[in-house]
């Protein structure tokens, strides 16, 4: 189902709420301006957004508060895109030149902090201050996620522990504040919020894991990439196959991540080991399992089209090829 046909039971909500994003973008200094307008005309697929409103949509109508968490959840994310992007020293961002490349670290460090700021502000305003704990839990995981995985990145010995507890900050916990955040404008108890938050990371591990899948190439995405390795990250077709390689083919793959992961032939090297070692395979089973159980916990919401949605969008970003 393609994500425009999932949008539909929401359609309407989602075009008030960018409306309203736009407006928590907006700032009376001309480059800041110019520059966050520059970031909404770019925007990607909403999928955040979307998972506020339908787990919103879930329990009740959509409200002030689902409308708040929406531009609280996106106005966080893009701020720590726009900062992953100075600290990766990435000059493109969904096929655009990343803030950094146009304006320089400097002017890109700032607008993520007035990102930050706006949705601090944005709670406050709406007096939404549970709703801010949940986004900024969110963002505290995420800063220790990457830190990990720098750390681990150096010693390159994460054990597969390691690797779930990075993804879980790194990726799941902002997509689990989005469930949660959505639930928490209607929803009328704790555990039914505490059920959302488990949806979203189960839904985000199963994401990031079908993200690291890419990096290693199929045959639905075509030539692989292999920029994990050039960036040292350790991820888990990689680390199965160094625990079930021989000490000889470990040893050489440590050595090529380590000391020549900016050679494209060895890059291949080591796709081509993953592959053979049932690397792959062995993800996609942890991509799925973490799917199944997002859905499980899905059940517990009241049958309805926006859980039949919700569903769908889950499916969509396992099922991707880009």
């Amino acid at each position: 189902m393609s994500l425009e046909a999932i949008k539909q039971p929401i359609a309407r909500e989602l075009d008030i709420f960018e409306d309203r994003f736009r407006d928590a973008m907006r700032s009376k200094t001309p480059l800041l301006d110019k520059i966050t307008w520059y970031i909404v005309q770019r925007k990607g697929k909403q999928v955040r957004p979307m998972l506020v409103l339908l787990s919103a949509r879930l329990f009740g109508p959509i409200n002030e508060a689902s409308y708040t968490a929406a531009s609280l959840v996106e106005l966080l994310h893009t701020a720590t895109l726009v900062h992953d992007d100075v600290v990766d020293d990435a000059n493109e961002r969904r096929g655009f030149f990343s803030i950094n490349a146009l304006w320089k670290n400097k002017i890109a460090v700032l607008v993520g902090d007035f990102l930050l700021s706006q949705g601090l502000l944005l709670s406050i305003r709406h007096g939404e201050v549970r709703l801010l704990e949940i986004v900024s839990q969110a963002v505290r995981d995420m800063a220790e996620g990457e830190l990990l995985q720098m750390e681990k990145a150096r010693k390159l010995d994460i054990r597969e522990d390691v690797y779930f507890e990075i993804i879980r900050q790194k990726t799941a916990s902002l997509i689990a504040a989005a469930c949660c955040a959505g639930a928490t404008s209607t929803a009328p108890d704790d555990e039914t919020r505490r059920n959302m938050w488990l949806f979203g990371e189960k839904t985000g591990m199963a994401f990031q894991i079908r993200d690291d899948l890419f990096d290693f190439g199929t045959d639905d995405v075509g030539k692989p990439l292999g920029i994990d390795i050039k960036e040292k990250k350790m991820t888990l077709p990689l680390i199965y196959t160094l625990a079930h390689a021989d000490r000889n083919t470990r040893r050489h793959i440590l050595n090529i991540v380590k000391n020549h992961s900016e050679e494209r032939e060895k890059v291949d090297e080591v796709i081509h080991l993953v592959r053979n070692s049932g690397g792959l395979e062995y993800a996609q089973e942890a991509m799925f399992r973490y799917r199944d159980e997002a859905f499980a916990l899905l059940e517990k919401a009241p049958d309805s089209e926006y859980r039949t949605a919700l569903r769908d969008l889950v499916s969509f970003v396992t099922d991707r090829t880009k």
